[in-house]
Parts: structure tokens; C-alpha cells; sequence
């Protein structure tokens, strides 16, 4: 039964795979994010310092500093920042499309210290700002500039730098809350006492973030909870530290690419891919005619599956990620040969089309899975101990590599069998074997001593 429906499902799943792909990655001009070597824009690295209060920077420390920095920059109306960890006292920011006075206003707005606020709100406003983005002050601010929220909320109550830690946990129910402890349980103490029953507001660099009724006299421990996730606790509580611990913030470089070369640096790596490609599709034609035909078919879906993984995890392709990409293109050629050569001296041996495609692909993939294999654990090594554009490299060669093992021993195998099995190509010219194999040599025996 399975041996009637395997080839049919078979190409089922395949269409599917295409499909999802060819969606995943459709329009690929916004789907597919590039790095600012390739459309230009401002590269910052910061370095964060210690003080008395953070005598070390913590992994802690260092997410709460680049969600400051995030907010900071999208209120700035900065499209697609990214924000990535160097080591463990360094953030390196990427701003594309920006330009450089654009950057030097930005660089202002980094070395500018969080500031952290609770305000009594009147109900409308609590509602209004759960609702509206722009009135909360989460969208469409310039920098430095007040929330509407903030300006129709009571005075400062307490502020950030009065708090001393905050951290996600759990309630008696098992739903997450945030706990907080506050240095100065008196003046929380009163002010919790003067104002029960009352909406808090928590305002980070005068926008909305969050608020909650007062609902007991809180001195030193406190928590907040409500309808929250285990995402949005975390988040709140980083935003709360954000305030409570901050730290200073230096910047060590500061790079500016303009899009004139970004724009070149593009096309010319576009025109290389294309032709690079082309080559080596050509070359699989003309070495092994009806394989090599359905090898660049394989290649075709393997394209589709790298860019549809690059859409879906928001990855951004940078000059050194098309290195990797196109190199990771030539792993795949590479497998292809080794079966088909395979296959062609199967065949030289008299074996039929059948027999001869099978133990190809048997024979072969020791061979194939070993140098994929050596070239994905470098990859993850490279990512893992890799920045910046290394990352990128790295991170395609890792993801290529692995595509390329699948397309050659499952997708072009499938291609294979299913043109075998109906014999819709029998001549072994066709698979590149016409003609008498490789002719044998006799040698002398070594003398013997």
C-alpha cells in the first residue's frame, strides 16, 4: 500500500514546501531585511560601564540596557533597528537608512540616562493609553518629547532611581506577577497609604508602559499582576529595571555607509550570484545531462527554502551572508557530483538504471553527509564565537549547508526515482554514461625485496 502512495505524497509534501516557501518569501523586497553594507545607514557600538551601584555588568544589566535602547530608538521613529549583544559588556546597534545628521542625533539620544516614573492616573487615561498607541507615547514621539498620557496623569510619585530591583515571578495561583523591592519602604509605604485604590501609572522616558491599582500598603516588597504572560512579566520587569539600574554609556565607534555604496555593493553581488549560479547550473547540464537537469531543479528548491528561513526568522542578509549563501550553493553542486559519479560508474558496470541510481545515492552519502557535517559544526562554531558580519557568514554557510544535504540526498533522489520508475528516460547517454566506461591499466608489480 505505502509502496503505491509513497511517490504521490511524496510530491505532495513537495508542492506544499514550495508553496509555503514561494509565501514566505513573496514580495521579497520587504520580506527579505538588509544589512546596512548593502542599503546603507549608521553602525554604533556601545560599551557599558560600571558604577558603584553595578560594579559589574550582568547579562541582566545588559538586556535591560538594549530595551531602553529599542524603545528609545523606535519612539525616534527609526525603522527595523537592530540591537545585537557583543560579548558581555557590549551592545552593537545597526540603523539602516539613515542619514549621518540623522546618526549624530541618535548618538545624543543613546547617552541620554533612562529615567523612570510612576504617576497617579485618572481612569480615562489609563484606558486611553491601553488603547492607543500614540496617546500612550509608544509611536510618533519625537525624542525627549512627552506622552500625551504623561501630561494628563498626576504628579511624580515615586521614580526609578528609588527602586531597587524588580524580577518576574509567580502568584499563589501560579500566574505571573512582577516583584519589586523599593529603597525606600517609608516613602513607598506613604504614598501606596495616600493613595489606595488608585491607578499607577509607570512612565519610561515620559511614555506609557504600564499601570496598576494600588491595592494595599506596600513598603519594601511589592508586586505587580494582572492579565500578563510570562513575556510580558519579563518585559516589565526589565522595563522597571531599566530605571532602577542604570549605567553609563560609551560610545567606542560609530561607522556611516552611505547608500550609494550599499546600492552598488548590492547590484554587483546580485550580478556575481546570477552569473555564479548560471555556471554552475549550466555545468551540471552539460556534465551529466538529465541528472544534472534535475540537480539544478533541487538547487531551485533549495534557493526557495534559504530565502523563506531568512523571511521567517527576520535574519538580515549582509554582504558576507551572500558569501556564505553562495558557498553553501557550492556544497550542494559538490554532493550532486559525487552521486551522480557514482551512478555513472554503476552503470559503466553494467548495473540497470534502477540498481545504479540506488547504489549511487548509497555509496555516496558517507561521503556527502561527512563533508557536509564538517562544514555545518564550523559554521556553528563561527556563529557561536563570531560577531557582527561573521555572524552573518556564519549563519547562512550553517543554514546552507544544511539545505544543501537535503536537496541533494532527498529532493534530487526523489527526482531520480520518479523518472526511473516510470522509465521516462531510459538511455544511459542521458545520464551521462554513454559510451564505454574509463578504460582499465595494468601496472607492473613492485619488485620484491
Amino acid at each position: 500500500m505505502w509502496k503505491k502512495l509513497k511517490r504521490p505524497v511524496q510530491s505532495v509534501f513537495l508542492l506544499v514546501l514550495v508553496g509555503l516557501c514561494a509565501w514566505a518569501i513573496v514580495p521579497i523586497q520587504t520580506k527579505i531585511h538588509l544589512g546596512l553594507d548593502l542599503q546603507g545607514g549608521a553602525r554604533v557600538l556601545l560599551q557599558l560601564e560600571p558604577t558603584k551601584e553595578v560594579p559589574q555588568i550582568t547579562r541582566d544589566v545588559q538586556n535591560q540596557v538594549e530595551l531602553v535602547i529599542d524603545r528609545r530608538i523606535n519612539s525616534a521613529g527609526v525603522s527595523e533597528p537592530i540591537i545585537s549583544k557583543v560579548g558581555d559588556t557590549r551592545l552593537l546597534i545597526e540603523l539602516p537608512k539613515i542619514s549621518p545628521k540623522q546618526a549624530d542625533e541618535l548618538e545624543n539620544l543613546l547617552k541620554e540616562v533612562a529615567v523612570l516614573e510612576f504617576k497617579i492616573l485618572p481612569p480615562q487615561v489609563s484606558q486611553r493609553a491601553r488603547s492607543d498607541p500614540k496617546y500612550a507615547g509608544t509611536v510618533g514621539l519625537k525624542p525627549g518629547q512627552p506622552s500625551q498620557a504623561y501630561l494628563d496623569s498626576g504628579p511624580v510619585v515615586y521614580s526609578g532611581s528609588e527602586l531597587k530591583s524588580a524580577h518576574p515571578g509567580f502568584g499563589q495561583g501560579g500566574e505571573p506577577q512582577v516583584d519589586f523591592i523599593t529603597k525606600n519602604p517609608t516613602k513607598f509605604a506613604a504614598m501606596t497609604r495616600d493613595h489606595m485604590q488608585q491607578i499607577m501609572g509607570i512612565f519610561l522616558d515620559k511614555k506609557w508602559v504600564s499601570d496598576a491599582t494600588i491595592q494595599g500598603i506596600i513598603s519594601t516588597d511589592g508586586m505587580i499582576h494582572g492579565s500578563f504572560t510570562e513575556d510580558t512579566v519579563a518585559t516589565l520587569a526589565n522595563e522597571l529595571n531599566a530605571g532602577a539600574l542604570p549605567v553609563p554609556i560609551t560610545i567606542i565607534s560609530k561607522d556611516n555607509v552611505g547608500p550609494t555604496l550599499g546600492h552598488e555593493d548590492l547590484q554587483k553581488s546580485l550580478v556575481a550570484s546570477i552569473v555564479g549560479l548560471s555556471l554552475v547550473l549550466i555545468f551540471m547540464i552539460v556534465m551529466y545531462r538529465l541528472p544534472g537537469l534535475l540537480a539544478d531543479l533541487a538547487l531551485f528548491v533549495y534557493v526557495l527554502m534559504l530565502l523563506a528561513l531568512l523571511s521567517v526568522a527576520h535574519a538580515v542578509l549582509t554582504l558576507p551572508g551572500i558569501a556564505g549563501f553562495v558557498l553553501s550553493i557550492g556544497m550542494a553542486v559538490d554532493a550532486n557530483v559525487l552521486i551522480f559519479e557514482r551512478v555513472k560508474e554503476e552503470l559503466w558496470a553494467g548495473k540497470s538504471l534502477r540498481v545504479a541510481v540506488r547504489i549511487g545515492f548509497q555509496r555516496a552519502f558517507s561521503s556527502v553527509f561527512d563533508s557536509h557535517f564538517t562544514t555545518i559544526v564550523g559554521a556553528g562554531v563561527l556563529y557561536l564565537l563570531g560577531t557582527g558580519t561573521v555572524k552573518g557568514f556564519a549563519y547562512t554557510l550553517f543554514w546552507g549547508t544544511a539545505f544543501s544535504l537535503v536537496t541533494a540526498v532527498v529532493i534530487t533522489r526523489f527526482f531520480m526515482d520518479v523518472v526511473v520508475e516510470n522509465n521516462l528516460v531510459t538511455s544511459k547517454a542521458a545520464y551521462g554514461a554513454g559510451g564505454p566506461g574509463p578504460a582499465a591499466t595494468i601496472a607492473p608489480a613492485e619488485a620484491r625485496h
